[in-house]
C-alpha cells in the first residue's frame, strides 16, 4: 500500500478493538485452493457488509470470478479481492495479509484525505484546548491514551473559560474508545452516537462519567475529570484528514447543545469496520455499519462543518470568537 494509505488503514476503525466485538474466525475450508478461499471471503461479505441488502450478489460473484480467472493459490486471488473491495461500495473495507504489514487497499477510498499536518495552535488563557490524535492503542495503552487526553483537560481547565476547542484535525482514525473516554468530560454523559446497521439495528455509544461504553460493554475506564464549569460551549475543529474513528468523535459532538464545528469537511469514511480472520491468518476489515448521531442521523460521506474555513489559523481564530460571543 502507498505510504499515506498504509498509515490510514493501520488506524482505521477495527470492530475487534474499537467497537466492542471479537474477531471472527470462520471454519477452515476443505481445500486451500484460491477459488475456495475467494468464495469464503465473498460469503463473509454477503453475510456482513453494510451494503449487503442492496448488492446484486449473483452479479458480484460473477465479476469477482472473472477477475480471478483460474486462480489456484491464495496469492493469485489478490487482484480479484481488490475488485471485490471496490464493488462493496463502502470505500472503507480492506484486506491485510498474514504478515500484518502488506495488504490490499480499498480502490474507492476517498481521494484527498492526505493533507499537511497542522501544528498545535497557541490559544488564550480563557479558552480551553484539547487535541485528539489518532491511535491504534490496545489493552492498557488505551487507558494511557485516554488519561493523556484528560490530562490536557486538567491542565487547561479554569473557572473563567469561555469554552473548549476540541481539535480533531489530522485524526486519521484507529481505536475510537480511548478517544471517547478521554474527551468524555467535555463531551458530557449519556448516549452520544450509534453504529447503525442495514437491518435498522443500532448499537449505542455512551460516556458514563469515567468510561466509554458500547451497547452495555465498558470499553475504556479512566480516573475521570470534573470540569470547573459543567456543560461548556465547545468548538470542534475538522479537516479532510479526519477519518474513520476520528469522524466518529465528530459525530459524537453532533447535536450536543452549545456546540459548533469549524474547518473543512472530513475524509468521508464515518463507518465501522469489523475484523474477520481468514484461514491463512489474513484479515478482512469489512465495513458493517455506519455512524449515527444522538438524533439517529446517519453519516456515510464527508461530514461538513457548521462553518467552512479553509485556512488553519483562521479556523482557530473564528472558533475563539464564537466561544467568547456565541455569534
Amino acid at each position: 500500500m502507498r505510504a499515506r494509505r498504509s498509515a490510514l488503514y493501520c488506524l482505521l476503525l477495527l470492530w475487534a478493538s474499537s467497537c466492542g466485538g471479537a474477531p471472527y474466525s470462520p471454519p477452515a475450508p476443505t481445500s486451500t485452493s484460491g477459488q475456495v478461499y475467494l468464495d469464503r471471503l465473498i460469503d463473509i461479505m454477503q453475510a456482513n457488509s453494510v451494503n449487503r441488502l442492496r448488492i446484486d450478489w449473483t452479479n458480484f460473484r460473477a465479476q469477482v470470478a472473472a477477475a480471478a480467472g483460474g486462480a489456484a493459490t491464495i496469492a493469485e486471488t489478490f487482484p480479484a479481492i481488490g475488485v471485490a473491495l471496490g464493488m462493496l461500495d463502502d470505500h472503507h473495507s480492506f484486506y491485510r495479509r498474514p504478515d500484518g504489514i502488506n495488504g490490499i487497499s480499498n480502490p474507492r477510498f476517498p481521494a484527498g484525505c492526505s493533507v499537511p499536518a497542522i501544528a498545535t495552535p497557541s490559544v488564550p488563557d480563557d479558552i480551553g484546548y484539547v487535541r485528539i490524535t489518532a491511535t491504534s492503542a490496545q489493552g492498557n495503552e488505551q487507558v494511557v491514551f485516554a488519561e493523556a487526553i484528560q490530562q490536557q483537560i486538567r491542565d487547561r481547565d479554569r473557572d473563567n473559560l469561555a469554552g473548549w476547542i476540541v481539535d480533531l484535525r489530522g485524526n486519521g482514525g484507529g481505536n475510537m474508545w480511548p478517544m471517547l473516554a478521554g474527551i468524555g468530560p467535555v463531551l458530557g454523559d449519556g448516549v452520544v452516537g450509534y453504529f447503525a446497521y442495514p437491518t435498522n439495528e443500532r448499537a449505542p455509544w455512551a460516556f458514563d462519567g469515567r468510561s466509554s461504553v458500547s451497547n452495555g460493554f465498558v470499553a475504556v475506564t479512566t480516573n475521570g475529570v470534573t470540569l470547573k464549569r459543567a456543560a461548556p460551549r465547545v468548538a470542534v475543529l475538522t479537516n479532510q484528514a479526519v477519518a474513520s474513528s476520528g469522524e466518529a468523535i465528530v459525530v459524537a459532538f453532533r447535536g450536543r447543545p452549545d456546540t459548533r464545528s469549524f474547518g473543512s469537511p472530513t475524509c468521508g469514511v464515518p463507518t465501522a469496520n469489523r475484523a474477520f480472520t481468514l484461514t491463512d491468518g489474513a484479515q478482512l476489515y469489512l465495513t458493517t455499519a455506519v455512524d449515527a448521531d444522538r438524533a439517529l442521523v446517519r453519516y456515510d460521506s464527508p461530514i461538513d462543518p457548521d462553518e467552512a474555513i479553509a485556512d488553519a489559523e483562521a479556523t482557530v481564530q473564528r472558533a475563539i470568537q464564537w466561544l467568547r460571543t456565541g455569534g
